[in-house]
């Protein structure tokens, strides 16, 4: 196996799911905070309010990514500890964290990958409607103004939003993360101004940082029947109403300057939040795509009086606003403690269907890449094989992508380590360093001391 010389080797977190420290140096409160103390929405009544102490623990953290051999290390920025109201006031403590973090980094000689929203709204701003109010963006855009005018001199490559799929339908149509709304068309809503919130923060970096690369990370996968159906049976529809909702309307809208017709037929659920103009500033040209994969999204069609189900799950399989006709088809490989399919091939194929289907594509990034398996410590180690295996297979792919063309320049795990996993609390552990959520001791795993030498040799190390 090759991969090009230039080829960036990191990790990734985010900021709620390991920082902690909800109410230390003014940090207003987030959605996931409002959500987590809910009862019955997260497992366990878990929350994030300790998280795995990051705030307080990164200089130890530091020096764990730099024994790794990191080459970048992708994390979020949390706007309530920079804006805790959202707008107005600056926290300037939360700022002073980052620039403690970037500037450890920099001088471990690790680039800094920072994603500017990785969920965690402000509480103040969902009180006024949060993503459903149009308001929202521009709220972004100024948030995003003072980040990227504190980093500019450091930061050479900005993520804009994480999985927009995810705040927009697993937050507003399933319900299933915060802020916890089982409204078709508010996610709908929530689904563009994400994207016109998008627009607007490239066009911040490009006035701010014009240097600067400005880039989104999408959670993407190819959407398929894995049973044949009849040409006029509603399965088919629904699958193209899946890929539109889970890759399409975040891909074509930024790449193409459009929504899919097959969306906007759907009427004003879809459309009403739409202006004049809109798809101009979310169309603004990007210099990166950032690429979250896990599984394929994979249905089986529905026969007879077998009713469909209306539940989707946290990558985009199962039923979606609007889908009928299909369920989820069964776990296929070695099904991780999620419950997740393990289909690398897939990622071979969405890398290959994105490179022919997008004539101004950019130059793409695995952003996050990993599978949950709590595997225990035992005599001071810990020992997870289908991680490792996990992890080798999907670079397989990722490699064989860019022998056939994919202009894929990196690859970030997920996770660094064991972390708040949103409303799975606790019990699902992504991390190739296991964190000891009592003591908070951190210990490289087996496939920790893998990815390192996978970093050390370019991916040599896989054959």
């Amino acid at each position: 196996m090759s991969f090009p010389a230039n080829f960036l080797w990191g990790a990734a977190t985010s900021s709620y799911q390991i920082e902690g420290a909800v109410k230390q140096d003014g940090r207003g409160s987030s959605i996931w905070d409002d959500f987590c103390y809910t009862e019955g929405k997260v497992a366990n009544g878990d929350t994030g309010d300790v998280a795995i102490d990051h705030y307080n623990r990164m200089p130890q953290d530091l020096e764990i990514m730099s024994e790794l051999g990191l080459q970048a290390y992708r994390f979020s920025i949390a706007w309530p500890r920079i804006k805790p109201l959202g707008r107005g006031q600056i926290e300037k403590r939360g700022l002073d964290f980052y620039d403690r973090l970037i500037d450890g980094l920099l001088a471990r000689n690790i680039v800094p990958l920072p994603t500017l929203y990785h969920w965690d709204l402000p509480s103040a701003l969902q009180q006024i409607g949060g993503w459903t109010n149009r308001d929202t963006s521009d709220y972004f855009a100024e948030y995003a103004s003072v980040v990227v005018n504190k980093f500019r001199d450091r930061v050479d490559q900005w993520a804009t939003l994480n999985e927009p799929w995810v705040s927009a339908f697993l937050g507003h149509a399933a319900g299933i993360h915060a802020p916890g709304l089982q409204d078709p068309a508010a996610a709908f809503a929530a689904a563009h101004n994400l994207m016109l919130a998008h627009g607007k923060a490239v066009g911040v970096i490009r006035d701010i940082a014009p240097k600067a690369k400005a880039g989104i990370v999408l959670n993407l996968a190819p959407v398929y029947l894995t049973e044949q159906a009849p040409d006029d049976h509603p399965a088919h529809q629904s699958i193209k109403l899946q890929d539109a909702m889970l890759n399409r309307w975040w891909l074509d809208s930024m790449l193409k300057g459009s929504y899919p017709e097959v969306l906007l037929n759907l009427g004003d659920m879809v459309t009403n939040s739409i202006q004049d103009g809109d798809l101009a500033e979310i169309s603004r040209p990007i210099d990166w795509l950032g690429i979250n994969y896990y599984q394929d999204s994979r249905s089986v069609p529905v026969f007879g009086n077998e009713a469909a189900p209306t539940t989707m799950d946290s990558t985009g399989n199962g039923a979606m606003p609007g889908t009928r006709g299909i369920r989820m088809a069964e776990p296929v490989g070695e099904v991780t403690d999620f419950g997740w399919s393990t289909t690398p091939d897939g990622l071979r194929k969405l890398l290959l269907m994105l490179t022919e289907d997008y004539e101004n594509l950019p130059e793409m990034f695995i952003t996050e890449n990993g599978c949950a398996y709590d595997d225990p410590m035992v005599d001071g180690e810990s020992h997870d094989q289908r991680r490792i295996d996990y992890v080798h297979a999907h670079l397989k792919s990722v490699e064989a992508a860019i022998s056939a063309g994919a202009n894929v320049k990196g690859y970030m795990v997920w996770s660094l380590f064991d972390n708040f996993e949103w409303a799975e609390g606790y019990r699902q552990r992504f991390g190739i360093i296991h964190v000891d959520f009592d003591t908070q001791v951190r210990t490289l795993r087996d496939s920790a001391h893998f990815y390192k030498e996978v970093i050390a040799t370019n991916g040599a190390s896989l054959d």
